[in-house]
């Protein structure tokens, strides 16, 4: 039995799966930088922080590979050539090996934790470009090359899914599930929606639907913005999904270049959105930036 088929079983019988909360933010809230996602220096906060999730009831915990991406790294320069001129030599091979270093490291926390195959890894990708501006999306078929690699090194890596999260519009999200597909993994859409419960890019959560339901994604979800936000957002997506939704916000505000901690959403505050959100027919609830084991275990308690 492969370790997403409880997963499945679940959606399959309309029960809520736990999704885990920040990794980005968590490393922050650890007095701990995010720099280069820490997988290589400092894997022991990495794993310990997958294992607190899993602790806190999480069904999926995801790899800590969000902007994570050759193109992420190779943006702090004038272009390739002055990469290569004053960049470390190994910018253009990094993010492959910091991949397959994160998704190691969620595994061995599944390992130590939950060997019992209750516990699934889904490997965190995000767009290309920047999630809030949907107008620095490169071209398709530039954005599928770059797409094909990042999901070849996880599925080689050993993920059990895809998560593409903080999607911010169709185009791309249409490139990145096709190339998911490719690869015969499950894959789950999560889109970033404004005030009103639109995409970033304009498009509305029906079209989205309309227009991404034809390659089957397992799970649409919304991520990365406040819970109201995201209740409006759910309207939208529950009037025209019928398959599994769900839902994680984020809570706290972005203080470029770091997060910014509020105490807005307590877990106790949290769980009350959670169980609207679950009222509007999401099966799969958890947590974006800012949120923590805490608010996890919240969600495991109240929502079961």
């Amino acid at each position: 039995m492969s370790w997403y088929q409880p997963i499945r079983e679940k959606l399959e019988n309309g029960n809520v799966v736990i999704l885990d909360g920040g990794i980005g933010t968590e490393i922050l809230r650890r007095n701990v930088s995010w720099a280069d996602h820490q997988v290589i220096n400092l894997p022991d906060v990495i794993r310990s922080i997958h294992e607190d999730y899993i602790k806190a009831g999480a069904d999926i915990i995801t790899t800590n590979t969000f902007q994570l991406s050759r193109r992420s790294l190779l943006n702090h320069f004038k272009d390739l050539d002055h990469a290569r001129h004053v960049g470390a030599r190994d910018l253009e091979t990094r993010a492959d090996a910091l991949l397959r270093a994160a998704v190691k490291l969620a595994d061995e926390a599944r390992d130590r934790v939950r060997p019992d195959r209750s516990v699934a890894i889904a490997g965190s990708i995000t767009t290309l470009e920047w999630c809030f501006r949907p107008d620095l999306a490169p071209a398709s078929e530039q954005a599928r090359e770059e797409y094909q690699a990042i999901v070849q090194t996880m599925a080689e890596s050993g993920v059990d899914l895809i998560l593409l999260e903080t999607l911010n519009s169709i185009p791309e999200a249409k490139v990145a599930l096709e190339v998911v597909r490719g690869f015969g993994l499950p894959a789950w859409l999560a889109f970033v929606c404004d005030a009103t419960g639109k995409l970033f890019s304009g498009e509305t959560l029906a079209q989205a639907v309309a227009e991404l339901e034809p390659l089957e994604p397992d799970v649409i979800l919304l991520n990365c913005a406040p819970p109201d936000d995201i209740t409006i957002g759910m309207r939208g997506l529950a009037a025209h999904r019928s398959k599994p939704t769900g839902a994680f916000a984020h809570i706290g505000r972005f203080d470029p270049p770091e997060w910014l901690f509020t105490d807005e959403y307590p877990p106790a505050k949290y769980l009350e959105c959670a169980r609207r959100w679950v009222a509007m027919g999401a099966r799969v609830i958890g947590g974006c930036c800012g949120t923590t084991p805490d608010h996890i275990q919240a969600l495991k308690n109240g929502l079961f």
